[in-house]
C-alpha cells in the first residue's frame, strides 16, 4: 500500500473482520456433526484483528509474504473473503473436511499461498528463511520485485527453541526485509503468564542484531502520559502485574476504578478523577496493539531499517472487543448464543445479512476491492522442467567405493551441467566436509550476500571463500535450521519465481533432531533433497550416539517424501538424477537418500549391469530394486534374501555360504524400499477400493517370480528390523526380519554386525531355520 487509508474506514473494516472471524468459529462449533469438540479460538483471533487489519488494509502489497499466527486463521479467511478471494460458501466450513483448515495451510486451504502454520515456532521463522532465499535468488538471478517477509507470532510461541536457533544463525543476519510481529497478549493456553519478560525478550533480539520496537500504549494513553502527572500514570500501569492488568478488562463501573487505583500514587487519582468510570476503562486499556494508526506508523518504521531484521512487540488483549476479553481461561472459550446475538445487533446485523461483504460503493467496500486487486493470490505458473541427465558419471563396475563418496563425486559433476547445476544450492549444518560436499564447494564456492575475505583459504585444499556467487549455504549446528532453509529453498519457484534444486546433508541420526521442520517442509509441498550420511551401526567406531536405526522407517512412512538407500556408486548417481528431476515434476516429491561411509566392492553391481543392460537396470533401480544374485535353478531348498544399502556384501556372502550348505538363495537388493512398498500397497489398495483384480505385478513381484514366492524370506537391514518386515506379507510367505533393534556402540563393523544380529552368519542361521521349518500353508 502506498497511501494509508482513512482510519475511520479502517476501524469499520476491523470490526467486520472481528465479527466474521468470531461468527465462523461459532458456526463451526454449532454444526452438531460430531461428538468431540470442534474447537477454534475466538479470543486468540480477537487479539490479532487490529494487527492483521492494519497489515492487509494499510501496509502490505502483492509481493509480500506473511505467515499467520495459527490460531488467527479465521481472521485471515475473513480478510480474504472481504477482499474477494474467498467464496462465501467457505465461511461455514471451518475445520470441516474439504473446507477451511484449523490452521493456515498452503496445500489444503483455497486462499493460503504463502506459509502453512500450526506447528508453533516453525511458521514463525519460515518467512525469515524465505527472505534468505529471496536474497540468494537476487544474488544469482538478478533482483526480483521488492518483497517484505512478515511473521505473526504469539508471545508464548517464543518459548519454542527453534526460533532462537534461527535468530542466532549468522546466515539470517542483515535481512532488513523481514519483520516479526509478536502478539503480546500475555496469555498462553492455560493461564495469564505471570512474567512474560518482554524486556528480556527484547534484549535477546537486540543482542542478535535485530531492530527492536513496540506498539505498547495507544494514542489516548500516550497523550495522557504527556499531561502533567502523566509519568505517575505510566508508572502505575507499568508496575501492574499481568494478572492484575488483565483483570481490568472484566470490570465496569466503580469496580474498575477501585481496582486500578488500589495502592496507586495519589497523583494518579488526581489525574483520573475527571474521567467517568467508562472513560477510565477506555483509557487504561488503550493498548498499542489495537491502535491502527500507531501500528501503521510502527510497520512503516520497520521498512526504513534496511540492514537488520525487525521485531515489533504489539501489546494486545486476548479476546479484545468481546465479553471474554482478558479472562484467564478464554483460550478455548466461545461466546454464548446470547452474547453472539448481542454482538450481532451492536453491529447492525441480522441473521439474513450477517455474512455480507461491504457495499461495493461504500468507502470500506472500495478499500476491500482495492486491497484485493493488489494482494490476492495469483494463479501459480507450472514449475519449469529442465533437462536433467539420466546420469552424471559413467557407471562404476569395479573397485571399492562408499555411497557417501559417490554422492560427493556425482554432485561435483553436476556443477558443470548447464541449466541444472547452476540452480543446485547445497546446505549443511557445519558438516559439509564430513558429508563429502568438498568437491562441490571447491567448484561452486560458499554463498554470502557480501564478499568476504577467506584469509588465504584459496591456497588450501578446500576453497572456502564466501561470495555472492557461491552455491553452498553453511549453517551453524542446527538441524532445525537446515530443514527450515531447505523447505523455503524448495518453494523458490512458488514464492520467488525461480526454480532451485536444494540439496542438504546431515548426519543421518540427526535427521530426527530436525524432524518437525522436515515434516513442515514436505507438508508445505516444498521440493528438496536431503542426504542422511553416514547411517546405521556400520559407522562402527563412532558409537551409538552417531548410529541411526529408525530413520529408514521415518523416511518410508512420511508422505510426499521418497526414501532411497542405494548400496553402489552408480545407484547413487541414478537416484540423485531422478531426485533432481522429481523437484520440477508436477506430481514430484522430495527425496531422502540414506547413505553410508562403508566402502564396498562394486563388482557385484558390475555383474548385474552386464546381466540386465544399463537402461533396464536403471529402470529397476529407480523402481525400487533388482536381483543382485539369482538362485541356481535346482530343486534344493531355497530362500530369498532381501537387503538394502550397505548390507549387500553380507547378503551376498550369506548366499555363497548357504549354497555350500545345500540351500539356494537369491539376493534381492532394494534401492528404494519406499517405492517397492508403495507399488505393492498401491496394487492391493486399488483392489480393496474397486474390487477389481490388479493384474500388473508390483516391482517386488517382478523381482521374486511366482515359483520362488513360497520360499521363506530373510531380510537384513542396517536399521530397525521392522523397516523391511512387510515383505513376507507382500509375497505371501513367512519372513525372518533381521535388523538393528538396540542402541549401537563403538567397535569394528564385523563386531557390531555380529552383536546386532545382521552379520552374514546371522543371515545364514536365519535361512537355515527358515528352510527347516514346515511351511504353514501345507497344514
Amino acid at each position: 500500500m502506498t497511501e494509508s487509508p482513512d482510519l475511520s474506514v479502517l476501524r469499520e473494516v476491523e470490526q467486520r473482520v472481528l465479527w466474521l472471524a468470531t461468527r465462523m468459529i461459532d458456526a463451526a462449533n454449532r454444526r452438531g456433526e460430531t461428538d468431540v469438540k470442534v474447537g477454534g479460538h475466538q479470543a486468540s483471533c480477537a487479539s490479532m484483528v487490529s494487527v492483521m487489519t492494519a497489515l492487509w488494509f494499510g501496509h502490505i502489497g502483492g509481493a509480500d509474504k506473511v505467515a499467520v499466527k495459527p490460531h488467527a486463521s479465521p481472521v485471515y479467511h475473513a480478510i480474504k473473503y472481504l477482499t474477494g478471494e474467498l467464496d462465501r460458501s467457505y465461511l461455514t466450513t471451518l475445520r470441516q473436511q474439504g473446507g477451511l483448515q484449523a490452521y493456515p495451510s498452503r496445500t489444503k486451504d483455497p486462499d493460503v499461498a504463502d506459509f502453512s502454520t500450526g506447528s508453533v515456532g516453525l511458521g514463525a521463522v519460515a518467512p525469515l528463511f524465505s527472505a534468505l532465499t529471496r536474497r540468494y535468488v537476487d544474488s544469482h538471478f538478478g533482483d526480483q520485485p521488492p518483497a517484505r517477509f512478515i511473521a505473526l507470532v504469539g508471545d508464548a510461541e517464543l518459548d519454542e527453541g527453534n526460533i532462537w536457533e534461527s535468530i542466532a544463525d549468522p546466515v539470517t543476519q542483515g535481512l532488513g526485509n523481514f519483520t516479526m510481529v509478536v502478539d503480546l497478549n500475555r496469555q498462553s493456553l492455560d493461564r495469564v503468564i505471570p512474567d512474560i519478560a518482554a524486556d528480556r525478550l527484547k534484549r535477546f533480539f537486540a543482542d542478535a542484531g535485530w531492530h527492536v520496537t513496540d506498539a505498547k500504549y495507544g494514542s489516548r494513553l500516550n497523550a495522557a502520559f504527556a499531561q502533567p502527572d502523566g509519568d505517575a500514570l505510566r508508572a502505575r500501569i507499568d508496575a501492574m502485574t499481568n494478572e492484575a492488568y488483565q483483570a481490568l478488562f472484566a470490570l465496569d463501573g466503580p469496580a474498575i476504578r477501585a481496582k486500578f487505583l488500589d495502592g496507586a500514587d495519589p497523583l494518579v487519582q488526581r489525574l483520573t478523577d475527571p474521567l467517568t468510570d467508562s472513560e477510565l476503562k477506555s483509557l487504561v486499556t488503550d493498548l498499542g496493539g489495537h491502535d491502527l494508526g500507531l501500528l501503521l506508523d510502527t510497520f512503516a518504521e520497520c521498512d526504513k531499517i534496511v540492514d537488520q531484521p525487525s521485531v515489533v512487540f504489539a501489546y494486545t488483549i486476548k479476546g479484545w472487543g468481546l465479553p471474554m476479553a482478558g479472562d484467564p481461561l478464554n483460550h478455548g472459550a466461545l461466546l454464548t448464543p446470547d452474547q453472539l446475538n448481542t454482538f450481532r445487533h451492536q453491529l447492525g446485523f441480522n441473521e439474513a445479512n450477517e455474512w455480507d461483504r461491504f457495499d461495493p460503493g461504500s468507502p470500506a467496500g472500495r478499500l476491500c476491492d482495492s486491497v484485493g486487486s493488489d494482494i490476492n493470490n495469483p494463479v501459480l505458473k507450472p514449475r519449469p522442467r529442465p533437462a536433467v541427465p539420466k546420469s552424471a558419471r559413467p557407471p562404476v563396475n569395479h573397485g571399492s567405493a562408499s555411497t557417501q563418496e559417490a554422492f560427493g563425486r556425482v554432485l561435483a559433476g553436476f556443477a558443470d551441467i548447464s541449466g541444472v547445476g547452476d540452480r543446485i544450492v547445497t546446505a549443511a549444518p557445519d558438516v559439509s566436509i564430513s558429508t563429502n560436499l568438498g568437491g562441490w564447494i571447491n567448484k561452486t564456492g560458499v554463498y554470502s550476500h557480501v564478499q568476504r575475505d577467506d584469509h588465504g583459504g584459496a591456497s588450501q585444499l578446500l576453497k572456502w571463500a564466501p561470495t555472492p556467487n557461491g552455491r553452498h549455504i553453511e549453517l551453524g549446528i542446527s538441524e532445525m535450521n537446515l530443514f527450515m532453509l531447505l523447505g523455503q529453498l524448495g518453494l523458490s519457484h512458488d514464492h520467488h519465481g525461480q526454480q532451485l534444486f536444494p540439496i542438504g546433508t546431515v548426519y543421518d541420526p540427526f535427521v530426527l533432531r530436525g524432524l518437525d521442520a522436515l515434516i513442515y517442509g514436505i507438508y508445505n509441498d516444498s521440493r528438496f533433497i536431503v542426504t542422511g550420511t553416514p547411517s546405521g551401526v556400520t559407522l562402527a567406531p563412532e558409537g551409538g550416539a552417531h548410529q541411526s536405526t529408525i530413520t529408514a522407517s521415518v523416511g518410508a512412512e512420511l508422505p510426499n517424501l521418497h526414501y532411497a538407500e542405494p548400496g553402489y556408486a552408480t545407484e547413487v548417481d541414478w537416484l540423485l538424477c531422478d531426485a533432481i528431476d522429481q523437484i520440477s515434476q508436477p506430481d514430484g516429491t522430495s527425496t531422502y537418500l540414506r547413505l553410508s561411509t562403508r566402502p564396498i566392492d562394486q563388482s557385484p553391481f558390475g555383474a548385474a549391469l552386464h546381466r540386465y543392460g544399463e537402461d533396464t537396470l536403471r529402470r529397476h533401480v529407480l523402481a525400487g530394486g533388482y536381483r543382485l544374485k539369482d538362485a541356481p535353478p535346482d530343486k534344493r531348498p531355497g530362500v530369498t534374501i532381501v537387503t538394502t544399502g550397505a548390507m549387500a556384501p553380507e547378503a551376498l556372502a550369506a548366499a555363497e555360504e548357504l549354497d555350500e550348505e545345500g540351500v539356494t538363495a537369491a539376493v534381492v537388493h532394494l534401492t528404494s524400499p519406499d517405492r517397492a512398498y508403495q507399488a505393492w500397497r498401491g496394487a492391493y489398495s486399488t483392489m480393496m477400493k474397486t474390487g477389481a483384480v490388479v493384474r500388473a505385478p508390483s516391482q517386488l513381484h517382478r523381482l521374486v517370480p511366482a515359483d520362488e514366492r513360497l520360499r521363506p524370506v530373510v531380510s537384513v537391514h542396517d536399521a530397525a528390523s521392522h523397516s523391511l518386515a512387510w515383505i513376507g506379507s507382500a509375497l505371501g510367505t513367512r519372513q525372518y526380519a533381521l535388523g538393528v533393534d538396540r542402541f549401537g556402540e563403538s567397535g569394528t563393523i564385523a563386531e557390531l554386525h555380529e552383536v546386532t544380529g545382521i552379520s552374514a552368519g546371522n543371515i545364514v542361521n536365519a535361512a537355515l531355520i527358515a528352510v527347516s521349518e514346515p511351511d504353514p500353508s501345507h497344514g
